[in-house]
């Protein structure tokens, strides 16, 4: 699965709440007070993941992934508290992002290096920075127009051709390059049908890299993007600091 792909869900059947989806059609958009039910209900079982492994549960926080949705859901989920909003298309996401200014919004899709502007201009914090090029190409424009943004490195943990991504040693031999760019942290995405147990894997080796990282960089990447709706708990329990979650929140889409 490509971030394109990305809307919280990995599996009808699995999901960090306890929840199952299957296949249920649409009916009404979300409320605020579903919204708002179903993100305590997520927070605590994500929480006590978090507490069980030794994590702190207090640097955990939930994404709100609105892929697929009309701006009205963006507005429903900022009336029921959610602060951060994620998109994966900048085409997408603009008018989401123009219409609920108040959320900080997050990109999460792959971004081409042509749109890159235009990610920067609508979201305050991107994911998905997959090659040195495209770091360069954003900090570039950020500095040039002044515009404060922070940003993840991508790194394609589990090796699958079809995902982008750094490779673990790629990103690791760009430490030099991360002195004085507004890199905050890393994010992954576990397999689509990874078991718990895998995803776990997955998540661990990606905080195991990031500490390698931060070390040889001297900068302290604090954020550990990682976990959807469906692997959200096997995220916590590995030290997710962001989880970015679709379907468990809005419920399945059309």
């Amino acid at each position: 699965m490509s971030p394109d792909d990305h809307s919280g869900e990995i599996s009808p059947d699995r999901s960090a709440a306890g929840q199952h989806w299957h296949d249920e059609p649409v009916t009404s958009l979300p409320t605020p007070d579903e919204i708002l039910e179903r993100h305590d209900r997520l927070v605590r079982g994500l929480r006590a993941a978090a507490e069980a492994n030794g994590h702190d549960p207090d640097r955990l926080r939930i994404l709100g992934v609105t892929k697929g949705w009309p701006v009205e859901v963006a507005r429903a989920a900022l009336d029921a508290g959610l602060t951060m909003l994620g998109e994966s298309r900048v085409q997408e996401a603009e008018p989401k992002t123009a219409a609920v200014p108040e959320a900080e919004w997050h990109f999460v899709g792959r971004l081409q290096s042509n749109k890159a502007r235009r990610a920067l201009q609508a979201f305050e914090v991107i994911h998905s920075v997959d090659s040195r090029a495209l770091l360069d190409r954003l900090t570039g424009i950020a500095r040039d127009d002044r515009r404060p943004t922070r940003l993840l490195l991508q790194v394609n943990v589990t090796g699958e051709t079809a995902k982008a991504g750094l490779a673990p040693a790629d990103a690791l031999a760009m430490a030099p390059a991360l002195s004085g760019v507004p890199v905050i942290g890393l994010m992954t995405i576990a397999r689509m049908d990874a078991s718990d147990e895998e995803a776990r894997t997955t998540f661990r080796r990606l905080r195991e890299l990031r500490d390698q990282l931060a070390q040889a960089s001297g900068i302290g990447l604090e954020e550990l993007s990682m976990g959807m709706s469906g692997d959200a708990e096997a995220a916590a329990a590995e030290g997710a600091t962001l989880v970015r979650v679709g379907t468990a929140l809005f419920g399945p889409r059309a």
